[in-house]
């Protein structure tokens, strides 16, 4: 049972709910002086439930809250901190955050929901920055704080940090910045253990067990062409980044392999193929002049229209032999489509418009159960606030359409794979479909309203642009076949190879494999250093250059790094073990530094879909290694630190690898 006591507001403060509380069993006296702390256990039992405290028993209540707070931190540390880690392994961001998030509780305890807010350093005073005092100052001023402005919040937090050892010394900067400097004995012994656990132990951890990535995504009886590069480069990125952060990735090829258009192609193979189940891809031919051909023949030959809309007709009722012409055509094509992913080396599942083809009708009369399809001339739509075109889910002629395959391959997705993450990567002009897709989805339940899970994302690009500022075709205007550009790629590399002399040196199977990794791998970086939304132009000369920000030189800086590993003449993998990793040298403790922020990279580059954050790690990791190596007193071979230093060039040639693997780009080990 709680004390009866007199809790006194100073004159000038207004009344608080203590002047007039069930506590409150004697007169109000303002003029008399403040009576001593009551127990503990009052002024607890009095926040709980939420009673406001008078400014004279705040800062003893601080202090003595801050010192079992800081105590029960201690024990914290030891039990649940340690699993807390364990959880965000090799992410120094959120470690961090783990420990500003129980600081933060000392300093503000009636302050809920306050998130750390962690930064990696820019300037010179730290590594990393916890900038939450600004924020916390405009919650808090005028609620009677102790606290006189943002320094004092950002020294309150500082002091309230729980000790850790990874933490070497904090300051305040400004306007409350504190300022971490990580413990270079607590970072050296973090990428020592990496290197015996594996990179793997550094892997992100979204909050998603199943993402779909639709991407590539060609249509059927058509080339491939440069427009889907950026969709299956950047869709397989995605993909790789997820997957290795411990998600089960579906990766869906979403072609286009149903429509009108089928039955020209159908009726056209017919023509030309009486025995069509002959026809071959060789005796086709290209597949991008027939499908021309029999579009020419459309468009000029009524009796040939009138034919293929019959098809049209047959192949949706299911006829056998329209639908045996169908699938020789799609066949033909996937073979066209595999020899530029087996050269991109991309994987892909393929579900295309055909396979939710039999879901569009019961989804749309799901939606119009539910209020949300309605007439409009003669179509039947969905209409979308804030939109002033709408949803067209069934033609006017009773036809399907993309927004209907779409919103059936969504529904299926969430429903029958059960993903929490569907990701979409596709050009920008196709943005506002989506958008419509999606917010048709919230109305109907299937999403949620906000950014929460289960959600759909659609990761947009720009164009791929000639050296003109156009779009990228040939000099007949003609777009560019893909493979054609990939093997234009590989045979450069391979001729570069040839005339630095790797000719004599080298095997033709270390030629070929160097080649491939080197040409395939600069077409792949030159288009993901970009940020995604905006154009790139290509360019063979530059991303085939081995001097700046490409491929080549990335691959041509990891091959050196074998080589230093390879001329010391030492185990690595023993070194591991029975060496140690020190990081004394300013140029070291940099490198160490760069390396521990892998992990937060990755995790940013998966949340915001972006993959060119990687790339940019990438080349910086390059650039520091550089400026280490070629520093006279980081010596690598022959110092006295000689273990310690090949453990961090291992260290970097691990970090560099998985990037690569990250981007899709076969990393080699020798120039």
């Amino acid at each position: 049972m709680l004390t009866p006591l007199t809790l006194l507001v100073p004159p000038a403060s207004p009344p608080s709910l203590f002047s007039f509380n069930r506590f409150s069993h004697f007169p109000f006296l303002p003029t008399s002086p403040p009576p001593p702390p009551p127990p503990l256990n009052v002024l607890l039992q009095c926040i709980k439930e939420g009673v406001k405290l008078d400014h004279c028993y705040r800062p003893y209540l601080l202090r003595v809250v801050s010192r079992r707070l800081v105590l029960a931190t201690k024990t914290q540390s030891i039990t649940t901190m340690a699993a807390q880690e364990e959880e965000c392994k090799g992410n120094v961001k959120a470690q961090l955050a783990k420990l500003f998030e129980v600081s933060l509780k000392v300093t503000v305890p009636n302050e809920a929901d306050v998130d750390p807010l962690i930064a990696a350093c820019t300037g010179k005073f730290g590594d990393y920055q916890c900038n939450n005092a600004m924020g916390l100052w405009s919650k808090i001023k005028g609620k009677g704080t102790q606290f006189c402005g943002p320094p004092a919040v950002g020294e309150a937090i500082k002091n309230n940090l729980p000790t850790s050892e990874m933490i070497d010394s904090c300051s305040v900067a400004g306007p409350g910045f504190v300022n971490v400097v990580l413990s270079k004995n607590w970072m050296a012994k973090s990428i020592q253990m990496m290197l015996i656990e594996g990179i793997d132990t550094w892997a992100p951890q979204p909050p998603v067990k199943t993402a779909v990535v639709d991407f590539s995504s060609p249509n059927i009886a058509k080339e491939m062409h440069v427009g889907h590069l950026r969709s299956t480069i950047i869709g397989d990125t995605l993909a790789r980044m997820l997957e290795f952060s411990k998600v089960k990735v579906l990766r869906r090829n979403h072609v286009g392999d149903w429509g009108t258009q089928f039955g020209m192609l159908i009726e056209f193979l017919f023509e030309k193929f009486p025995n069509f189940e002959d026809a071959t891809e060789t005796a086709i031919g290209d597949l991008q002049a027939f499908y021309k051909a029999s579009k020419q023949r459309f468009d000029s030959d009524p009796a040939f229209k009138e034919r293929a809309q019959q098809a049209v007709v047959r192949l949706q009722g299911g006829e056998e032999k329209y639908r045996r012409a169908w699938a020789q055509i799609c066949e033909i094509s996937r073979t066209e489509f595999h020899k530029v992913y087996q050269r991109l080396g991309v994987h892909l599942e393929e579900k295309g418009e055909s396979f939710y083809n039999p879901y569009i009708p019961g989804v749309i009369e799901g939606l119009t159960k539910q209020g949300l399809v309605e007439e409009s001339q003669g179509a039947r739509v969905i209409f979308i606030e804030g939109i002033n075109i709408p949803l067209i889910v069934v033609k006017s002629d009773g036809g399907f359409n993309y927004a209907s395959t779409d919103l059936a391959a969504l529904w299926y997705r969430l429903n029958e794979e059960k993903a929490e993450w569907i990701i979409y990567v596709t050009d920008v002009g196709q943005q506002q479909h989506f958008d419509m897709v999606f917010k048709a989805a919230k109305r109907a339940g299937w999403l949620p309203q906000g950014d929460n899970y289960p959600k759909a994302s659609h990761v947009g690009f720009g164009l791929v642009l000639g050296e003109d500022g156009k779009r990228f075709r040939t000099r007949n205007t003609e777009v560019v076949r893909l493979v054609d550009l990939l093997d234009e790629a590989k045979n450069r590399s391979k001729a570069a190879l040839i005339e630095r002399g790797k000719g004599e040196e080298w095997t033709e199977e270390e030629i070929e494999s160097t080649a491939d990794a080197v040409g395939y791998g600069a077409v792949k970086y030159a288009d993901l250093k970009n940020n995604r939304l905006t154009n790139y132009t290509f360019n063979f000369d530059q991303m085939l250059n081995d001097k700046g920000n490409t491929a080549v030189y990335l691959l041509y800086a990891h091959a050196r790094i074998c080589s230093i590993i390879r001329r010391s003449g030492k185990d690595v993998e023993e070194l591991k073990n029975k060496g140690t990793l020190v990081l004394e040298h300013k140029d070291e403790r940099d490198l160490g530094l760069h390396l521990l922020q892998f992990a937060e990279v990755v995790e940013e580059a998966c949340t915001n879909l972006l993959p060119n954050v990687v790339c940019d790690y990438l080349y910086s990791l390059s650039e520091i290694f550089s400026k280490f190596y070629s520093n006279p007193e980081c010596k690598v071979i022959g110092s006295d630190k000689e273990t310690s230093r090949l453990l961090l060039c291992e260290a970097t040639a691990v970090v560099m690898r998985k990037c690569f693997n990250l981007l899709g780009i076969t990393p080699i080990y020798k120039i």
